[in-house]
């Protein structure tokens, strides 16, 4: 989000829900607002950030929580074209993967836990169970949530690339990882290109995401019906559709094809070295 964006608390509460929510009151600053203020961004210039840029992203990113500092989790990034042009081919030919300044594919990855065991004559047993990769797996995504902040913080865009599991068996081919490491997804990062802002993308309200003490869902549909307007203006503004938030969930999901080759995820993880037991 550019420095000189309005943060009041109303702009950015009104920006991310809608112009009907109304801002409480409570904690604020700058920090929260540039989270609330949060974009994808699909265009990039060509201006390259300053040099270092990368090395303290990823300082950022280690510096997120992991489980039981076991830190299962790496990051490759991603210079050559045509590795880009690949990837981008298999996330379903977005052409920002080529296109941003830095494009980074973020791992589960145990394969350094496996040659810590082999190394020091260990059999870590607990590494072939599920609970593992997605210990892995939650390490990467809060790594690159970390990383995201900071690139933000710098005046930079990002957008996640989650369509490189579309075949990780190819993404994992073409950047040469071992067994035990597998993508979960990608992110360009990079500045927006002129002319190409686009609006905060409202979300669910939060009393159908907030449950106090128990879950509860029974007014749910009404608030759906709800965020359905407010999303389907949003598109309208900058998309050239009138989608609501539940015409896309059905689309998204109402269908194998949809899910674009990961309904084979499970298998491809085990080709990669998760047995997922």
């Amino acid at each position: 989000m550019p420095h000189d964006i309005d943060l009041s608390r109303t702009t950015v509460w009104t920006r991310r829900y809608g112009d009907d929510a109304g801002a409480p009151q409570g904690p604020w600053n700058e920090t929260i607002a540039r989270l609330l203020g949060h974009r994808s961004v699909r265009a990039y210039a060509r201006q390259a950030p300053p040099p270092g840029t990368l090395e303290t992203l990823i300082a950022a990113a280690q510096s997120a929580a992991t489980s039981s500092n076991l830190q299962t989790w790496s990051v490759i990034a991603v210079d050559d074209k045509d590795a880009r042009a690949a990837l981008a081919a298999i996330a379903n030919d977005q052409a920002h993967v080529a296109q941003c300044p830095i494009f980074l594919v973020w791992l589960a990855d145990l394969s350094r836990l496996q040659r810590l065991g082999t190394a020091n004559g260990a059999r870590l047993e607990g590494l072939d169970y599920l609970e593992m990769f997605l210990v892995a797996a939650i390490d990467a995504a809060l790594a690159a949530q970390n990383a995201v902040v900071a690139a933000e913080s710098l005046g930079l865009a990002t957008v996640y690339i989650g369509a490189l599991r579309n075949d990780v068996r190819r993404v994992a081919a073409l950047l040469g990882l071992p067994p035990g490491a597998a993508p979960v997804f990608g992110l360009c990062i990079g500045y927006e290109a002129a002319g190409a802002a686009a609006e905060v993308k409202p979300r669910l309200p939060q009393d159908v995401v907030l449950h106090r003490g128990r879950y509860a869902a029974h007014d749910e549909a009404a608030r759906i019906a709800d965020y359905d307007r407010i999303l389907a203006g949003f598109s309208l503004r900058n998309e050239m559709s009138n989608e609501g938030w539940t015409k896309r969930v059905l689309a998204r999901v109402g269908s194998v094809a949809a899910l674009r080759g990961r309904d084979a995820l499970r298998a491809a993880l085990a080709a990669l070295g998760f047995p997922l037991r």
